[in-house]
């Protein structure tokens, strides 16, 4: 007989997320917590190295739009990667000890390793990691390794070629990201994190073929709920397949135990396989949302600064650091942002409401997951 699944652990509330960085922040060598209007702390940035992606995702980048002919940024709009490390370590003088490189696909900028040999030099960051489609990976990974890269995580929607590919836009193949995955394995990359945005009639009926061929290999694969990020995916309620239906249909394959976050502001709710090979996450935004415990600011390659991955409108870093402003003045400007923060976007959605007026988001390749 199966042990009882548990379908859920207890959030992290702002309070206790306070607490935690009370005591983080004891030790001398610790910033002071920099905390929005909810008691959220500064703990993540994202940064998006450039607006481009060689896959065309329909729910990211619908090959309609963002065609031959569409104009991305120029190399001068887009922050340069002195820019980069200026903006990543004022930000971890005011607590921020997560980096993940993000795109658009990071993997395009040629010269990235050197941009993360540059990020693990500062002092204060626990750990940087990077988020990639995996397509361009296996060449690199070894050299992202040496140049200081702790963590990798892919984007990988279906293990199903046909499926995979119609994801990516007809862009991607299977066997060259599991290429890419074999040589982050290689290179120490671990443990990696496999992406799933899983949609309805979409790719929903590979979800098990794709746990079953990451089951015991180490790496964790997470299903996310399908998400209305940016404007030009048609996003509808009916698309989304709930995280704990998910659940129940991996549970009465493989017993599953509910485990607890491994850190503040994780998004991912943990479980593991009772045989133990393993674990897996569900990122539940749309029918759980985790905004009370969310960390994290997303920086755009044009050094814009969001606060939140559905935000409407962000702060310019780029324009006062390319006015001369010094690193106390930009400090400043980090902080200020951060501490006027609001946003709980998915505890508001409420998306059974078909009245709720459409918000102009910013779209997700400007500025990752």
């Amino acid at each position: 007989m199966h042990k009882k699944l548990v379908l859920a652990t207890p959030a992290l509330t702002p309070c206790a997320l306070i607490g935690q960085n009370d005591r983080m922040n004891s030790s001398n060598l610790s910033p002071p917590a920099t905390l929005d209007t909810r008691g959220r702390p500064l703990q993540d940035l994202r940064i998006s190295v450039l607006d481009q992606c060689n896959f065309r995702c329909p729910y990211c980048m619908p090959e309609s739009e963002f065609h031959a002919d569409y104009q991305f940024l120029k190399k001068r709009e887009r922050l340069t990667h002195e820019e980069i490390f200026r903006i990543a370590r004022i930000a971890v003088s005011l607590g921020v000890t997560k980096l993940r490189l993000t795109g658009g696909e990071p993997l395009l900028d040629k010269r990235l390793p050197g941009l993360v040999e540059r990020l693990a030099t500062i002092e204060g960051v626990d750990d940087l990691a990077l988020t990639t489609n995996g397509m361009l990976l296996a060449p690199v990974a070894g050299a992202l390794a040496d140049a200081g890269l702790q963590r990798i995580t892919i984007s990988m929607d279906s293990l199903d070629p046909d499926v995979f590919r119609r994801m990516s836009g007809d862009r991607g193949d299977v066997n060259t990201v599991l290429s890419g995955i074999a040589a982050a394995e290689a290179a120490g990359l671990g443990p990696i994190k496999i992406n799933a945005v899983i949609q309805r009639g979409i790719n929903d009926g590979t979800v098990l073929d794709l746990l079953e061929h990451f089951r015991g290999s180490g790496h964790i694969v997470r299903l996310i709920e399908y998400m209305d990020v940016g404007n030009r995916n048609g996003w509808r309620l009916e698309q989304v397949v709930p995280s704990r239906e998910l659940l129940k249909s991996i549970h009465a394959k493989w017993p599953l135990r509910a485990v607890g976050r491994q850190y503040p502001g994780e998004v991912a709710r943990r479980y593991q396989y009772l045989d133990g090979q393993g674990e897996i996450g569900f990122i539940s935004s749309v029918t759980e949302p985790f905004c009370g415990a969310c960390s994290r600011a997303r920086l755009s390659a044009d050094g814009v600064l969001y606060t939140c991955l559905f935000a409407t409108t962000g702060t310019s870093l780029r324009d006062p650091l390319r006015n001369g402003a010094d690193d106390e003045e930009l400090a400043g400007i980090l902080r200020r942002t951060w501490l006027a923060r609001e946003d709980r976007y998915s505890e508001l959605r409420r998306p059974n409401d078909r009245d709720i007026p459409l918000v102009s988001k910013v779209e997700m390749y400007r500025i990752g997951g």
